[in-house]
């Protein structure tokens, strides 16, 4: 029914397309191409509608990158630009960026949002729900089916727990003037429900996958140096001066300099081994639901020298039965500058693989077994895994899915 409806015409009239599209959401995905000015709407992994669209302008340009739908007002006006009007408004950044009814020539004319015709912004309204992915591509760009080994496939989980939040993610900054919407959480499981009904009621998971920063490394240095005796304080991942003084103290144990950089390659080798711990991980997953962070984890990377680039997958079907999920998912381009890619120590920009990077990255990754096994248990239609080499940034807060920009202005 739902295909049959948007492949007519995208129906224009609000309330028939709601109904049309309830307890569907989850299998949609957008997809706008700046540079051919398009929209494309995906369901079930298949192009269901397209749509003309505006993007920014010189001096005003959408940023690309791998966003979701986080509010939805039928009338909004702007909070920056002389209260503007934006009818059917589907905000993608607390920051100011969103999807709505404009006038759409056939170029770039908006300060930043992208604006959709009519007809067209009142049906996609009334057709997605918070949370939907939207994708912005510099170019013109396609969802693919994807299989791989590495992808996560679902497991039973009849006498598994709820998954809660055990850790607080990286802070994140976001426009606190902007009305936050409530996001109700579901509970994933339940003695007592029948498995249909907890398994509609699973609410996606949202994967970021990307390179270990600071904040990590610290925490594995402060929870090591705690273990064998130097205490660092609390593992939060800020350098304090109870971890100055831990380090310097180990450092001094060891006979090494305490002058210099604190966290050098020396000194990170020494503790791990003096640790008995295992070499340090370069790779961190992270994990919201419901808009907020569930929790995280140390992977590993192959060959951290090259390049990941930008990709994004999403579950659009699943059996658990079965054991099966179907996966889709893109390349994005990947804009490192120069100054990222030494601190990353990423010699090698290109990311391998060609047309099919998406095989190429997914061999890369080392999960866990107990990570892998924790999120299988939990996995639905509408999960996703972002993999970048860049984590997020200011965008990701409070009341958001992860916001991975590749890139906010124009080359």
């Amino acid at each position: 029914m739902l295909r049959a409806f948007v492949g007519a015409c995208l129906l224009s009239t609000s309330v028939l397309v709601q109904t049309a599209f309830a307890g569907d959401a989850r299998s949609l995905q957008v997809v706008v191409s700046k540079s051919e000015q398009m929209l494309s709407l995906y369901e079930d992994g298949e192009v269901i509608a397209t749509s003309r669209v505006s993007t920014g302008k010189a001096g005003h340009d959408t940023p690309s990158g791998i966003f979701s739908i986080i509010d939805k007002r039928k009338y909004h006006e702007s909070n920056i630009y002389s209260a503007a009007p934006m009818p059917f408004m589907q905000r993608l950044t607390w920051s100011g960026i969103a999807l709505h009814e404009g006038r759409v020539p056939n170029y770039p004319a908006s300060h930043g949002c992208i604006r959709l015709p009519a007809k067209f912004a009142k049906s996609l309204y009334g057709t997605t729900s918070r949370g939907v992915h939207v994708i912005i591509s510099d170019a013109d760009v396609s969802l693919r089916h994807i299989d791989h080994p590495a992808l996560l496939q679902p497991k039973d989980t009849a006498d598994d727990g709820l998954m809660l939040s055990d850790v607080e993610l990286r802070p994140a900054s976001f426009d606190a003037s902007l009305k936050l919407v409530e996001v109700a959480v579901n509970q994933t499981t339940s003695s007592v429900k029948p498995k249909a009904s907890a398994e509609t009621n699973r609410s996606p998971l949202r994967i970021l996958i990307t390179r270990r920063g600071d904040r990590e490394k610290i925490m594995d240095v402060q929870q090591l140096l705690t273990s064998i005796g130097f205490d660092a304080g609390v593992a939060d991942g800020f350098m304090g001066q109870m971890t100055e003084t831990a380090i310097n103290g180990f450092k001094r144990w060891k006979g090494m300099k305490t002058t210099g950089p604190l966290l050098s390659d020396d000194f990170v080798d020494a503790l791990y081994a003096s640790a008995g711990a295992e070499a340090a991980p370069n790779g961190q997953l992270m994990v919201r639901r419901d808009f907020k962070p569930l929790f995280e984890a140390p992977i590993h990377i192959k060959d951290p020298h090259v390049a990941l680039g930008t990709h994004f997958l999403e579950v659009i079907d699943m059996d658990r039965d079965k054991g099966k999920a179907e996966w889709n998912g893109l390349t994005l381009e990947n804009h490192l500058p120069a100054a990222a890619r030494k601190r990353l120590g990423i010699d090698v920009a290109e990311a391998p693989g060609g047309s099919n990077q998406l095989n190429a990255v997914l061999d890369r990754l080392e999960i866990p077994d107990v990570i892998r096994d924790k999120l299988e248990a939990e996995l639905a239609v509408g999960s996703s895994i972002t993999v970048a080499d860049l984590s997020h940034g200011l965008e990701t807060g409070q009341g958001t899915d992860f916001i991975t920009v590749t890139r906010d202005r124009p080359m």
